[in-house]
């Protein structure tokens, strides 16, 4: 038996998922945005490192999303149990070095979605530093116009507060989710300039997010961690 088969269950049902609802106590709104079927990105705002495992753990479907490769390469048992753990979780290892890595990682995505599973995704492409809103990365649009899939925007509230920058293991506290209506942007960019509509889709998305979370909006990109002073 595929052990990654067993862990997302074992995880979702019996450890991680019980274990949130009581250190988190959650409090989610709109989950019937959420198609029960065919391909889906869920398009959420970024406060910490645990939202990643905050949707597959609420989200009555399996969600994937994408895990720095050194979560997958380590070695021994150890290495072998993280590799596993987040496999199990939905994770799903990409090369963050940029040039031709983003582009393997775009068409590993759009995989997720053309066998119509569920993709969540972060369009600041890294955490807030300081829980403003921040311009997104035009990745969430371009796979959205090439797969069709729907982009189901997320709010996630209160995950710096439990897990705030440099805290390894979270603590307890109460986090929000809010879940918006489905958007789809198949064909948006018939005949048009793919670059500028990307930014505009991207835009659009980000504005369905900021509506949702109550954010302020930062009309720049956010920092990478080793930017921020």
């Amino acid at each position: 038996m595929d052990p990654e088969r067993v862990v997302y269950p074992l995880m979702k049902y019996v450890v991680l998922g019980p274990a949130m609802r009581v250190a988190f106590l959650p409090q989610v709104s709109g989950l019937r945005n959420v198609p029960r079927t065919g391909p889906v990105i869920l398009a959420a705002n970024h406060l910490a490192f645990v939202d990643s495992f905050v949707l597959p753990l609420i989200v009555p479907r399996r969600v994937h999303f994408l895990g720095k490769n050194e979560y997958f390469t380590g070695t021994g048992m150890k290495g072998q149990a993280t590799a596993t753990f987040f496999r199990g979780v939905g994770a799903i290892a990409v090369d963050r070095s940029g040039g031709r890595a983003a582009f393997d990682a775009l068409d590993t995505c759009a995989a997720v979605l053309e066998r119509g599973d569920v993709f969540a995704i972060h369009p600041e492409g890294t955490r807030s530093p300081d829980g403003r809103l921040y311009r997104g990365r035009t990745g969430v649009a371009r796979l959205a116009m090439r797969t069709g899939a729907p982009v189901v925007p997320v709010a996630i509230r209160g995950t710096d507060k439990v897990q705030p920058r440099g805290q390894v293991v979270p603590k307890p506290g109460r986090i929000g989710v809010r879940i918006g209506p489905p958007m789809r942007f198949a064909g948006r960019d018939d005949g048009m300039p793919r670059g500028k509509v990307a930014r505009q889709v991207t835009d659009e998305i980000m504005e369905a997010i900021q509506s949702l979370s109550g954010q302020e909006y930062v009309d720049d990109y956010a920092p990478r961690p080793a930017e921020t002073p």
